[in-house]
This record gives C-alpha cells, sequence and structure tokens, in this order.
C-alpha cells in the first residue's frame, strides 16, 4: 500500500481527542503486525473515563536503529468547511488529501508504515520502531505513559535509537522546540440577583491574582533572561485567559476561572513563576492546579545526528518551531529531531489537506532512513 492508501483508512477513524482512539490503535496495531512487527500495547482512561491505547510496535532485531513516534488523536472538526465532504472522509483533490488529520499527523504515520512496508522482508541489522500514541493534543498523555512504561521504548533509550517526531514540518529538521506549562487558578463565591446583596462575586478573589499574573507576563516578555533568540516569537507567550461564566449581569459570578497557557524555552526553569503564581492563589485564598507540563525538546544543531539528518533531508541548516510535541515526554533519547511530511499551516484548519507530493516524499526519505540506520 502507498501513504496515500494508508492516509485514507487514518483519517477515516473519527479519532478527536475527547473520543477513544482504540478503533485507530486497533487498525495500526494489526497494520504493524501485519508488516511483521512485534507490537506492545499501553491503555489508560483519561480525565473523562474515556479509554484511550498507544501502541509500539518493533521490527527486527538488535539495538539502535530508527523509532518514529506519531499520534493518532486529533483535534475537533466542527468548524469543518466542506459540505460535500464531511471531516473523517478523505477526499482527494487538486493533488491534496483532505481530511481531519491528514495532515497533523496521519498522513506522517501512512509515510512510516509505507516506507516500512518496503523492508518487511528485508533482513534488518538494527530495528525499526513505530509508535502511535494518544492524547497528544491534550496534553501528551499517551507519550507520558509510553515513557514511563513501555519496555520497547525503555530498548530505544538504551539501545541510543535514533528518534524522529513524524509532526508536520515540511520535512525540515527541526532540533528545537518548545515546551508546555498550564496554571488553572479558581475562586469560587455564591450567586444570588445583584439587588439583593446577598451573593459573593468570584471575581473579587480573583482580581489580585490576575495582577500578578499580567507582572509575570510583563517580565517574560520585556526580561532579556527570559528571551532565546533561537526561536519566533523569541519568548514564553505567557497566555492569560479569564471566564467567570456570567450569563447575565445582575447576577454575582459564583465561579471564576483564570488559566496560564505559556511555553518555555529550552533551558528556561519556570518553577520560580509556578511558585509565584501558586502563592498568589494561596494569599487570595483561591484553587490552584498545574494541569500541563512539558519540557522542551533541545539537540545540538551541530550533533553528527542532526547532521545525518539534514544529509538524508537534503538540507543546509536545521530549524527551530514555537509549538510542541510528544517529544516533550521523550527527552530520554539522546537522538531526537521533528521530522515530518505537510505544513503546520495546515494542521487544525476548517479544511486540514496534506499535498500528494509531501506523502511521496515523506515516503521516500522515512524509507531511505531505514535503509541508511537500519539495513
Amino acid at each position: 500500500m502507498t501513504a496515500l492508501d494508508y492516509a485514507k483508512e487514518l483519517v477515516a477513524f473519527e479519532s478527536t481527542s475527547s473520543l477513544s482512539n482504540v478503533p485507530v490503535s486497533d487498525y495500526v496495531e494489526q497494520t504493524l503486525r501485519g508488516l511483521g512487527f512485534e507490537t506492545e500495547r499501553l491503555e489508560f482512561e483519561d480525565r473523562q473515563g474515556v479509554r484511550k491505547a498507544s501502541i509500539v510496535g518493533k521490527l527486527g532485531t538488535g539495538t539502535g536503529g530508527m523509532a518514529y513516534f506519531s499520534h493518532t488523536d486529533v483535534v475537533p472538526a466542527d468548524d469543518w468547511f466542506f459540505h460535500e465532504h464531511g471531516p473523517f472522509e478523505p477526499t482527494v483533490k487538486d493533488d491534496r488529501l483532505f481530511g481531519r488529520g491528514s495532515c497533523d499527523m496521519k498522513g506522517s504515520l501512512a509515510c512510516m508504515l509505507a516506507a516500512a512496508e518496503q523492508f518487511r522482508t528485508a533482513k534488518l541489522t538494527h530495528p525499526v520502531y513505530i509508535t502511535c500514541t494518544a492524547d497528544e493534543e491534550v496534553g501528551y498523555n499517551g507519550a507520558r505513559q509510553v515513557a514511563s512504561e513501555s519496555a520497547l521504548f525503555a530498548e530505544m533509550v538504551e539501545g541510543k535509537a535514533r528518534g524522529i517526531v513524524g509532526e508536520p514540518t515540511e520535512l525540515e529538521v527541526v532540533y528545537a522546540h518548545k515546551g508546555v506549562c498550564g496554571l488553572v487558578a479558581t475562586s469560587h463565591g455564591r450567586a444570588a440577583h445583584s439587588s439583593t446583596n446577598e451573593g459573593v462575586n468570584a471575581n473579587l478573589a480573583m482580581i489580585p491574582y490576575l495582577v500578578e499574573m499580567k507582572q509575570i507576563h510583563d517580565e517574560t516578555e520585556s526580561d532579556p533572561a527570559w528571551r532565546n533568540d533561537e526561536f519566533q516569537p523569541p519568548t514564553m507567550s505567557w497566555n492569560i485567559g479569564i471566564n467567570d461564566h456570567t450569563r447575565a449581569v445582575n447576577i454575582t459570578p459564583p465561579k471564576s476561572i483564570c488559566t496560564v497557557y505559556c511555553r518555555p524555552m529550552p533551558g528556561q526553569d519556570v518553577s520560580a513563576l509556578i511558585e509565584r503564581a501558586r502563592a498568589k492563589a494561596d494569599e487570595c485564598d483561591i484553587d490552584f492546579e498545574v494541569r500541563a507540563f512539558g519540557d522542551a525538546l533541545y539537540i545540538d544543531p551541530t550533533s553528527p545526528f542532526v547532521g545525518e539528518c539534514l544529509q538524508l533531508a537534503q538540507r543546509s541548516e536545521p530549524q527551530t518551531v514555537s509549538y510542541g510535541t510528544d517529544g516533550a515526554m521523550l527527552g530520554a533519547l539522546e537522538q531526537l529531531v521533528v521530522l515530518g511530511p505537510g505544513s503546520i499551516a495546515q494542521a487544525h484548519t476548517h479544511d486540514e489537506w496534506i499535498a500528494l507530493e509531501q506523502l511521496q516524499r515523506g515516503t521516500d526519505l522515512y524509507a531511505k532512513m531505514i535503509d541508511t540506520w537500519c539495513v
């Protein structure tokens, strides 16, 4: 099968992060076994009790080799643009494959499956690993479990496998990406008609906390210590969101929530900022939680591995990106870059697509990597 064939079958699975990805994971596991891989399955239940699965496969024996990482969950498609076909009805038009997940990142997984298929009967001297995780889009939960529980991942680490996170980079070699940190603060009041003076406005306790969050925002945007010019933008983007769920202006809000989402860059320790936020929440008598955390990804751009990737991909300079990937959880791998077909500009869009040319080039590149590192 070609990458396009695999991509069509993968996109047809509705695997939005709020739903179970078990059906598409079953497909991936069966496909890998059909290609001669041994497989390992890891499952968990998310916060809503929804069953999720991650699949780790290994083709060949020995140590080292190549380790490819993907995810099977996709973002919602509520704003899908096309009327003639739905988001989970893969459609080829104008040399593009349209469908939710075609770019991020089932198309990339399809390239890896098509590349691996070319070596199903080859005599490999080093193994090929393919990992497909759950919940990348909502906190890297699948990758976190793989990193902590997978015997095959431990084998990759011990054998110093070369790792490729296949997120869409238009086949550019990415040596670094930002991390993620999510904070949630919640204040509680009591709803009542505002004319009675019997309510407790939850926003009043939140206001001084918001002042502190604004102060941290200003510091991280202006202080050179929080700047890294390898990235664009060169700051961690301390993004503040607020919601008091008010539906009528004459009711005192019973709850107020402040979310902060920031993207620390390699070498930045945000623990002091987290503790400042926590201390202010305690002072304001509001609840505080660190909801998400993932490390930045970094490998020396002058390392031999990055050089090999550049040569195979026929690129001259490695890049950085400001988004995050499962690589945030895979730092135990010493050799890890982000490199995949498709453009991040098409990810999560209302008409998501991947160019057929990228599917073919992605397959060719991944096959070349297997041939170089595993045969």
